[in-house]
């Protein structure tokens, strides 16, 4: 059953991730999403997450309207080492509830599964909801992204609003 709305979707693993990665691939791929393996190629058990998930963040920054899923064993440094990539907004999802708010509120690009806290079965669902959601555009979420762009490049904390 093909996607209604068929994206780019760059994926990056470490070792942790690699077998999970190889699933969703494929399973990406029969939905008829555009996938882009970033790598690794090969199972490694010593390689790092730092520099494949680095480079999938880089990747989605520079293709406005795509997204990316970074694997690793937690997810955890694999979703903070895409957040290192300026104009990257990488969430951790644990859960499909979690994929839909990092879209529809934080208009995240990219996801960070872990591939030793899910199913295969259930990372595809976290996934695939991510790759379906939209951002909700809300007047609410817009301002807090501003925030979040606005001290990335100026390094200035946003007014702090008092409730």
């Amino acid at each position: 059953m093909a996607v209604l709305h068929a994206v780019r979707v760059y994926l990056g693993s470490d070792h942790a991730g690699f077998e999970l990665k190889a699933f969703l691939v494929q399973h990406l791929s029969s939905l008829g999403h555009d996938v882009v393996d970033v790598g690794p190629d090969v199972f490694d058990p010593d390689d790092d997450y730092p520099p494949w998930c680095i480079e999938t963040a880089r990747r989605v920054v520079a293709d406005s309207g795509s997204l990316a899923v970074v694997i690793g064993g937690s997810g955890n440094g694999e979703q903070i080492s895409a957040n290192k990539v300026p104009g990257c907004r990488a969430a951790l999802a644990w859960n499909t509830e979690t994929a839909r708010l990092a879209r529809e509120h934080n208009d995240a690009q990219v996801v960070g599964i872990g591939a030793r806290m899910h199913t295969p079965a259930e990372a595809a669902q976290i996934v695939q909801t991510f790759l379906t959601t939209s951002f909700s555009g809300g007047e609410r979420h817009c301002r807090r992204i501003r925030q979040i762009s606005d001290f990335e490049s100026t390094g200035e904390l946003p007014p702090i609003s008092a409730s």
